[in-house]
């Protein structure tokens, strides 16, 4: 009975995955629960929104170096921050460098309010990036197309078939050659980034892509990057390509 069973399991996560195959990129909330799902629908219960509210009171918080705030300069965030996120990972033309939406927070935060940059992965950033991320929910993840983006593109794409850790498993092993098949009575996902940042339930917090990256390779053994590197930002600039078209679901709920 245990192993009919098992068949009988196996079986329905690859019916699932035939029926969802050749839809384009999938967000990893068509493969969680209806109990985690309805978590993220509603705003009132959805667990990220507590930072959502974080964010607002730092929009308005003056600067204690110059009195200066966010919405000083930007006034309403859901006109003037509309579509912002979904820009992101792209090339700073004022800056010289290839960003997230984190490095530009915390490139305004520097340059505006004369204030120290906030740490990766901290409460705050992961706050304003969240109020900034919901003001584009429900458009579609874009990426850049153009001569700066590329090679980052590139490099992100060999460090996702990369073999690695003493698992020695890639990204794509899991999200692109498995997704809709069974680990330990999960199914796995496509593995994309349209829901960060994200609640997880298994983290009980909060989290950035960044972290999620961390635990993927802490999860085949292998040494992880530090959170502001340049492979983590590839990476981004990856899966925001490979993910196009995808509704953005910031703040999202995970397993």
């Amino acid at each position: 009975m245990k192993r009919l069973a098992l068949i009988l399991i196996i079986y329905a996560a690859h019916a699932q995955a035939q029926t969802l195959a050749g839809s384009g990129p999938i967000s990893g909330y068509d493969f969680m629960e209806p109990t985690t799902q309805q978590l993220q629908d509603d705003d009132f219960i959805n667990p990220a929104f507590f930072l959502v509210d974080r964010g607002l009171a730092l929009w308005d918080q003056p600067s204690p170096t110059n009195s200066k705030s966010c919405g000083i300069c930007h006034q309403d965030i859901e006109t003037d921050m509309y579509d912002v996120s979904r820009q992101y990972p792209k090339y700073d033309t004022k800056l010289s460098k290839f960003i997230n939406l984190e490095m530009k927070i915390n490139s305004e935060i520097v340059n505006k309010l004369d204030a120290s940059p906030l740490a990766p992965g901290s409460e705050d950033l992961l706050a304003l990036t969240s109020l900034i991320g919901l003001q584009s929910r429900g458009l579609p993840m874009a990426s850049a197309s153009n001569a700066e983006t590329q090679p980052w593109i590139e490099r992100g794409k060999t460090i996702y078939k990369t073999k690695r850790g003493q698992l020695n498993l890639s990204c794509a092993d899991c999200h692109q050659d498995h997704w809709g098949d069974r680990l330990r009575g999960d199914t796995i996902s496509q593995g994309q980034i349209n829901a960060f940042p994200i609640f997880r339930l298994i983290w009980g917090e909060v989290g950035s892509l960044q972290r999620m990256f961390s635990w993927c390779m802490n999860a085949v053994r292998s040494e992880p990057y530090n959170n502001d590197a340049d492979e983590y930002l590839a990476l981004e600039a990856f899966l925001t390509k490979k993910a196009q078209g995808l509704a953005i679901e910031t703040p999202g709920v995970r397993r």
